[in-house]
């Protein structure tokens, strides 16, 4: 493969010209929040000074000031406004709002193995994201998948994979703190398989012990008792480029020549690089006794077939990359479908390979000093949360700021068949997807936030708003499983028994329904109902069924489990408000006990409360002890909630963790808020408590900000911080409860 002849890589985007005063802006905020100024005119476009840089917003690089003293917050309207024009001032000329999707170094790491390997990182800001890998790593020398977890051994190996790569001696201080992290842990042998995959294609692991993916995996078709279209679509995007890359095992060799023999702690000699058997797990030796048969026919050169599967796996990913080069919209099946073109020969200046190097740049956030490359994008999501919470907190709903985010998710409705019509075979398309650029991926999740969020705004054409919600409400109702709930991309995609195949170490192989998504579904329904729209509503039945799904998943505490957020809080929340919408008295008992363990879990001012517990044992990840802050947790008593990610681990730790955090305690208040609503009798003093929490926390320049990870990605394995859910969620809590202050329903 010749290297490309790619011009130097410019910033995402340029930085616009400052407002030139402090009058100008406050008079151009004026002007936004009464509706007489105009975003995104040409040429113009309101800025604050601290988000002068357009690129996607992040709590940490902004210019605001931190509130100088919690003890003198602001009133609830001066906080509400403040968020107001602070929110507003983010929005993007084209109407969408988009912030940082934060996840691990991971994805830094393997882009600069991958323009390596490809030979065309000196067109990138390598330097850059050394600089960033660096600053990252935790004083106990690993890197981490959210803070506080104590070191990530895949995340260490693959930051330790790619500074060496980039010359960093193994006899660094950095490295050698990693390195004892690293070891402690287990080495590479017991590190995750995408690590595994990483090392193989730079000839620092034995493909042997890579689980066999033989190419006519790709053939089986959608009707056969397995096919493809039984794995989670974030799979399908890896396994399908994988078959290509499996059956070529190339292993690139850099200039000067990489070794990471180091890595084994065993020494890379004594190490055991097969797929080993189970003791007593049945399920899973028996996929791992297949793999040996699939590896023995390989041996033997009995692959059937081969040619016609390599061929249709070339095909298939092809037919799913955008024209904008984005393919499935999320960074692992970007990876490997690029490596997969330069095995099959693609040249780098070939028009797909070039807009696919262009699309993964555009999940590059590069900065002055440092370039950190993020693992999706989420402007659709953004703009949905944001336009719901500047509604609720008082705009207009003919806004000009809201009705430009209006027509601009109304653009983005995917009409077209993706792959969950591949097993669906009924029903038109009408989802939203996550992502600017993802027709074949709509998400239930996303489709019902969006439509919430033009139900509760006025555009210009009303008719057309109305007739897209009705339309993505009858593919929401197609998508429905067959338990009762909602997944995320596929329906009944639910065969547990694949999360024991080799390469499904992750655990997270399948996409089954949650309460989360099934909670926005029921949620997206009493929204719609509210404002009179019963065209949109989904059929009784398949509303019956969603409660009767969330009534059966309710925890014995009284919580739920969350899966796209962290943890039971979200879980809570979200099943609290759509319950309190759609069945509030016949599901009055369900609403009781939420709402009872959301007040249990408050890390409550002057108590030590429900919170005020030592936890000793350590939370695990994958198996592997960690021994991260969540060791001897004190809660704070601050009147806020938070949830630690080791509560996917632990149990235990269901709705606690050492600090407080700003969406979380959001989410909670949002729960309550909803418990209230249908119970006629609110939890008055834990509210007020909450709300405290989050005018004390709220900075001078109308945002907030929080360190810790709130979102769900791979509960385990993949965590990620949303940089606008701090922003966003906390306007709707306060909006919310200001309107039953008004109202009168918050009387003690």
């Amino acid at each position: 493969m010749q290297q490309a002849d790619l011009q130097q890589v410019p910033p995402l985007r340029r930085k616009p010209a400052l407002l030139n005063t402090c009058m100008q802006r406050s008079m151009q905020l004026a002007l936004v929040r009464f509706g007489t100024y105009q975003l995104g005119s040409e040429g113009t476009s309101l800025r604050s000074p601290f988000t002068a840089n357009m690129l996607p917003y992040n709590q940490d690089h902004h210019f605001g000031k931190v509130a100088e003293n919690a003890t003198m917050p602001p009133t609830l309207d001066e906080a509400i406004e403040r968020s107001q024009d602070f929110l507003l001032s983010l929005q993007y000329p084209e109407g969408y709002w988009w912030a940082e999707l934060e996840a691990n170094v991971t994805l830094t790491a393997q882009t600069i193995m991958l323009y390596k390997i490809l030979g065309i990182d000196h067109k990138y800001p390598i330097h850059k994201m050394k600089t960033y890998i660096l600053r990252t790593q935790r004083a106990h020398g690993g890197w981490e998948i959210f803070y506080g977890d104590g070191g990530c051994l895949s995340t260490t190996i693959e930051a330790y994979m790619a500074l060496r790569i980039l010359g960093v001696p193994k006899t660094d201080p950095v490295l050698q703190k990693a390195l004892k992290l690293i070891h402690s842990k287990g080495g590479v042998t017991k590190s995750r398989m995408f690590t595994k995959i990483c090392l193989a294609l730079l000839g620092c692991y034995d493909w042997k012990g890579i689980p066999s993916l033989p190419p006519w995996l790709v053939l089986l078709p959608s009707w056969f008792p397995f096919s493809l279209y039984d794995t989670a679509s974030w799979v399908r995007g890896c396994v399908v480029p994988l078959t290509i890359i499996f059956d070529k095992k190339p292993v690139y060799k850099l200039n000067p020549l990489l070794c990471l023999d180091e890595l084994y702690s065993e020494g890379k000699g004594k190490a055991r690089v097969h797929l080993s058997f189970i003791p007593g797990d049945w399920t899973s030796n028996f996929f791992v006794g297949l793999d040996h048969v699939f590896k023995y026919m390989e041996n033997l050169g009995v692959v059937p077939f081969r040619q016609w599967g390599i061929k249709e796996a070339e095909r298939w990913t092809l037919e799913r990359h955008e024209d904008s080069g984005d393919f499935h919209g999320i960074y692992p099946p970007m990876f490997y479908s690029i490596v997969s073109y330069s095995l099959l020969g693609y040249e780098i200046t070939d028009p797909v390979v070039h807009r696919a190097l262009e699309s993964m740049r555009g999940f590059t956030v590069e900065r002055e000093d440092e370039c950190v490359v993020q693992s999706c994008i989420s402007p659709m999501w953004d703009t949905a949360f944001v336009i719901r919470s500047l509604a609720e907190s008082g705009l207009q709903p003919d806004h000009p700021a809201l009705q430009k985010a209006g027509e601009w998710l109304l653009q983005k409705q995917a009409t077209q068949h993706g792959d969950w019509f591949y097993k669906k075979r009924t029903g038109r398309a009408g989802g939203w997807a996550f992502q600017f650029f993802n027709r074949w991926y709509p998400d239930v999740d996303d489709s019902a936030a969006v439509s919430m969020a033009l139900n509760a705004i006025k555009l210009q054409d009303d008719d057309v708003k109305k007739g897209a919600i009705k339309r993505c409400a009858e593919w929401i109702s197609v998508m429905q499983c067959k338990d009762g709930g909602w997944a995320a991309y596929d329906c009944d995609n639910d065969r547990e028994w694949l999360n024991c195949t080799p390469f499904g170490d992750l655990k997270a192989m399948i996409d089954p329904n949650t309460v989360d998504v099934t909670a926005r579904v029921l949620e997206m329904v009493g929204r719609v109902k509210e404002a009179g729209d019963a065209s949109a509503i989904l059929p009784p039945r398949a509303i019956a069924r969603g409660l009767a799904y969330l009534r059966r998943e309710q925890e014995t505490e009284g919580c739920w489990y969350g899966r796209w957020g962290v943890n039971y809080i979200y879980g809570t929340s979200g099943a609290l408000m759509a319950l309190a919408l759609v069945a509030p008295s016949t599901h009055k008992e369900e609403i009781e006990r939420g709402a009872r363990w959301l007040v249990e879990v408050q890390n409550k001012r002057g108590t030590k409360g429900a919170n005020g517990y030592s936890h000793t044992n350590g939370a695990r990840e994958g198996g592997v002890a960690m021994n991260g802050n969540c060791k001897n947790m004190g809660a704070p008593e601050d009147g806020g909630w938070g949830e630690t990610c080791f509560s996917y681990n632990d149990i235990t730790l269901k709705g606690r963790n050492e600090v407080s955090t700003v969406s979380q305690t959001a989410w909670a208040l949002q729960g309550l808020l909803a418990a209230g609503d249908a119970l006629g009798k609110y939890e008055v003093e834990s509210i007020e408590h909450g709300v405290q929490y989050l005018l004390s926390t709220q900075r001078k320049d109308g945002s907030w900000c929080e360190k810790h990870f709130t979102g769900g990605g791979f509960p385990r394995f993949f965590y990620i911080r949303y940089h606008l859910y701090a922003g966003h969620f906390p306007l709707s809590a306060l909006a919310r409860y200001r309107d039953r202050v008004r109202a009168g329903k918050m009387a003690k």
